[in-house]
């Protein structure tokens, strides 16, 4: 068997692949009632050349950017897979944005072109008009969009029907050159598109080896968005570089979780903390631990739930830190205290906390949490942001903006996110502490708390408001709430309100986006209950 050409190369690895196994199924799409799409590695690669071909009729070519916006589906890895082979850089956009903030993350990444699905069609033309020289390269019209189809754009549909194309004659055949720009969440202002090169991309399938310990047997599974780089690095390239199944969900919901599980043999799946404690406030079933998922790839599980979370559903936990700039450190199952998101891989990186002048912290001392690896440059560049790349990466370090602390073994503790802990009575408190006690309350289906401005106007301080989601079509009962977190929660942890909302919303790495439920919140409002009103 001939050996891949350019290995680590997407279109390189996956024509290989498609030569020799182009039958088997590598990747499902599933949309809860609406049906599934199995890929093989022959579909990837015949429908890729087709995107290929409309990204190059449209003037597409080396290094230049093209925007992808949509949930998961097959023609995000056709996408991939065309930018890969002629050399392009593919952005993909957060599903969720739009208005001036899609337009903004498109003229940030200069992109000449956008694919997207019909789901997405009114918020596309919407900023089309400020933007004349980006050009619709194709919508792909999806089972249950009821969207008209709009003939001024190429239809994907029918191009994936035509005859089979071959691949450009001046195909990419460079490693260390873009492939992706990935915005960061934005949580706190305008997101910032860091640069992916073809060569930052292999080290993942070497994780899923010899870090997670995939195997052939396993099935792998995600419902987080791949325009997240949590999904790209712990499922798609593992399960398209190494030929392990996987299965993807059109979008993340945490109350099918385990019978998509159960229905498709899914052996191990990622989570973020958010989503974690999104599963685990839903009501005990009988069956929760009657699962085929023996590994759960976490990155922020809540200390307080971590041991029930493993009991309940019978997995293991295997707890990690990273972020798509860079930096990774990792806690086996069983292995070093709950709480901690582990250490760095030995010999090949270093990670220690120091402050605010750059000096190492004692043990117990929180601090800034910074990496580099031995002998090698730190390098971050985020796109037409070259004052901020050389901040992120002062020193030699790069700088994660995380707080965090270790222990007298050396383990490393996530504490808060720099500017977002928050002070109350001059103690530090956790808001997924407090998200965890009220969880645990039948009625809550969802909870994020957030800090507001202290009512006593002490610098720093925050008052605590928990905002919650009903569940199972019940209703929320303030005054029962407040009493089940007193039976919970330390005094200083109680949240001073309750913000009853329809659902909490989220970024695509499913980030509590509590800036738009602070912007929605007044004290007076009245979806808002104190609890100095229920004694």
């Amino acid at each position: 068997m001939a050996e891949c050409k350019i290995p680590g190369h997407i279109a390189h690895e996956l024509d290989f692949r498609a030569e020799n196994t182009p039958d088997l199924n590598i990747v499902t799409f599933e949309n809860n009632d609406l049906g599934q799409e199995v890929l093989t590695y022959g579909d990837i690669v015949i429908k890729g050349r087709k995107t290929a071909r409309q990204l190059i009729s449209a003037g597409i070519g080396k290094g230049d950017t093209f925007a992808l916006l949509m949930r998961n589906h097959p023609e995000f890895l056709y996408a991939l897979y065309a930018a890969t082979l002629i050399g392009a850089v593919m952005i993909p956009v957060d599903p969720r944005v739009k208005g001036d903030r899609l337009k903004y993350v498109f003229k940030d990444s200069r992109t000449k072109g956008i694919i997207f699905t019909s789901e997405f069609m009114d918020n596309v033309t919407a900023v089309l008009p400020d933007l004349p020289d980006i050009k619709v390269l194709g919508v792909a019209y999806k089972k249950g969009m009821n969207v008209a189809i709009n003939n001024q754009f190429p239809v994907l549909n029918e191009i994936y029907e035509g005859p089979e194309v071959a691949p450009p004659d001046n195909r990419s055949n460079e490693l260390a050159v873009p492939v992706e720009i990935i915005y960061t969440s934005g949580t706190t202002g305008d997101p910032k598109g860091v640069v992916l090169k073809g060569s930052r991309l292999t080290p993942f399938s070497q994780l899923a080896q010899f870090v997670w310990q995939y195997t052939a047997e396993d099935k792998l599974y995600t419902g987080l968005s791949l325009t997240h780089g949590n999904a790209q690095a712990v499922t798609l390239m593992p399960s398209i570089m190494l030929s392990i199944p996987s299965v993807i969900s059109v979008k993340f919901t945490k109350s099918r979780i385990w019978d998509i599980c159960r229905e498709y043999g899914c052996t191990s799946f990622s989570l973020l903390g958010g989503m974690m404690m999104g599963i685990y406030s839903e009501p005990p079933m009988p069956d929760d631990a009657d699962n085929p998922v023996r590994l759960v790839l976490s990155a922020g599980t809540p200390a307080v739930i971590w041991e029930d979370f493993e009991k309940r559903f019978n997995v293991m936990i295997h707890e990690w830190y990273g972020a798509v700039e860079g930096g990774f450190a990792h806690k086996p199952p069983g292995v070093g205290p709950v709480g901690s998101f582990g250490k760095p891989l030995e010999g090949l990186m270093e990670m220690k906390v120091v402050d605010d002048k750059g000096n190492d912290c004692p043990s117990g001392v929180t601090g800034e949490i910074i990496f580099r690896m031995p002998g090698q440059e730190t390098v971050v560049e985020y796109l037409g942001k070259k004052k901020a790349s050389e901040d992120k990466t002062r020193g030699g370090w790069l700088r994660t903006g995380d707080m965090g602390h270790t222990d007298d073994a050396g383990w490393f503790f996530f504490d808060y996110r720099a500017g977002g802990g928050l002070r109350r009575s001059g103690d530090f408190i956790q808001p997924q502490y407090v998200e965890a006690g009220i969880a645990t309350h039948p009625d809550i289906s969802d909870v994020c708390v957030y800090g507001i401005k202290a009512a006593s106007g002490a610098p720093g301080e925050s008052d605590l408001v928990a905002a919650v989601v009903a569940g199972n079509g019940r209703g929320i009962d303030p005054k029962a709430i407040f009493a089940h977190c007193r039976k919970r929660l330390e005094g200083n942890a109680l949240p001073s309100y309750l913000q009853v909302v329809d659902a909490i919303p989220k970024s695509a790495s499913e980030k509590n986006l509590d800036r738009l439920l602070k912007a929605e919140f007044t004290k007076d409002a009245d979806n808002v209950y104190a609890l100095e009103e229920f004694g």
